[in-house]
């Protein structure tokens, strides 16, 4: 584990070391005090080296090119560690865990297929509503049950959404081929992983080897590609437990990632364990035996917000979006199955930290889920479910 950087006075040259304790780097005060001790060891004790004399500002750039060089330093020193290497420095040490920065994504759907038992889609495209253009894996076969359940790629890079239902248009018609909807929201793309994400993934990577079975499933699903939130419950008795999973049954709830490729991470690592939920792929291992694999897509819970303050000094429209972005960027960070807790909202909604923190004062805060009326009252979250928020939906009243 890497050990904290420290800011140390040098009693010698001024230059960034390591050693059992970790980084130590002198501050810029103390480099600029050991170059102008030497200098007036050199040439006495009265040289003036004020920032108005032209050798003290001759030094002052000296110092600086030193104090550059030490930071330059430390940030070589951190760039060995994932918890604060940055860039392609972090890029370059998640390897030793055999993952990769994510590039761009594309947005991926859920869907159904429905036709003739034995029809072969090849390269099947389907659209939704917006002219948007989704791409179905190169060959899918209709079972014997007429339906089967693939995972749609957006053909534009980015977050491209698609609400439930939207996606019922066959773009490449082929015979047997009948319809194609899609129950479930898309999982929206995303725009190259960032630093903190790819810390967090790679953290989630060192469950590989874990010592339990659920935590190596999670593990190796977090490094597919797409897959931006997943959380997993695991109930080991013999009847259903609170959330209504299965005895011996564990249920994973996966936001992103090709359908396919969860259910084969799944069907490989969960041994005896039976699967449970909504979104079921069937997976032949290499014996030629085929299994269900079930697994739950989270369900999209919308959340708004009415918002009551007192408006002080300082206060403005810029200050409103702030409050607004606060709290939507609160709630898309709880996470799938995490409930909303209301007393907890006041840290996001009051801007704590933030310089416009004084310029207002909440006086309530009110919560709704699913389009209901706001209610000063926590807000539960299913297992299953996701909340997520627009800024829009920050209603702020100023009084």
């Amino acid at each position: 584990m890497v050990t904290p950087i420290t800011t140390v006075f040098a009693p010698a040259t001024p230059v960034t070391t390591i050693d059992a304790g970790g980084c130590h780097v002198p501050d810029f005060a103390t480099v600029l005090a050991y170059f102008q001790a030497q200098y007036q060891a050199i040439y006495g004790a009265d040289a003036y080296l004020g920032n108005d004399s032209q050798d003290g500002q001759w030094l002052g750039i000296i110092a600086a090119a030193i104090n550059d060089a030490n930071a330059m330093a430390a940030a070589v020193y951190n760039a060995f560690s994932p918890a604060t290497a940055q860039g392609v420095g972090l890029s370059s040490v998640v390897k030793i865990n055999g993952i990769t920065r994510d590039a761009a994504s594309y947005s991926t759907c859920d869907v159904t297929i429905i036709g003739v038992a034995g029809t072969i889609i090849g390269n099947g495209l389907v659209s939704d509503g917006n002219n948007g253009i989704w791409a179905l894996p190169a060959v899918v076969t209709i079972p014997l049950s007429g339906t089967i359940d693939v995972t749609a790629t957006c053909l534009t890079i980015g977050a491209v959404t698609a609400a439930p239902g939207i996606l019922s248009n066959i773009q490449t018609p082929t015979r047997g081929w009948q319809s194609v909807s899609n129950a479930s929201a898309a999982a929206p793309g995303a725009p190259v992983e960032y630093d903190p994400q790819l810390r967090i993934r790679q953290s989630q990577s060192t469950m590989l080897p874990s010592q339990t079975i659920l935590d190596g499933i999670l593990g190796s699903i977090a490094s597919l590609s797409g897959v931006i939130a997943l959380r997993g419950y695991e109930n080991d008795t013999n009847l259903p437990d609170g959330n209504g999973i299965p005895g011996h049954c564990i249920a994973l709830v996966v936001n992103g990632g090709d359908a396919m490729a969860v259910a084969g991470i799944i069907a490989v690592k969960k041994t005896f364990a039976g699967t449970f939920g909504t979104t079921s792929e069937v997976v032949t291992d290499s014996s030629g035996i085929s299994r269900t694999i079930n697994f739950f897509r989270p369900t999209a819970v919308p959340i708004s917000w009415t918002i009551t303050l007192h408006a002080r000094a300082g206060y403005t429209t810029d200050v409103q979006a702030q409050i607004q972005a606060a709290v939507a960027a609160w709630v898309n960070g709880l996470g799938i199955g995490n409930g909303i807790q209301l007393p907890r909202s006041y840290g996001p909604a009051q801007l704590w930290g933030a310089a416009a923190a004084n310029t207002f004062e909440i006086v309530s805060i009110s919560i709704a889920r699913d389009s209901g009326t706001p209610v000063a009252s926590d807000v539960t979250i299913a297992f299953n479910e996701l909340a997520g928020c627009l800024a829009s939906a920050v209603t702020i009243t100023a009084i």
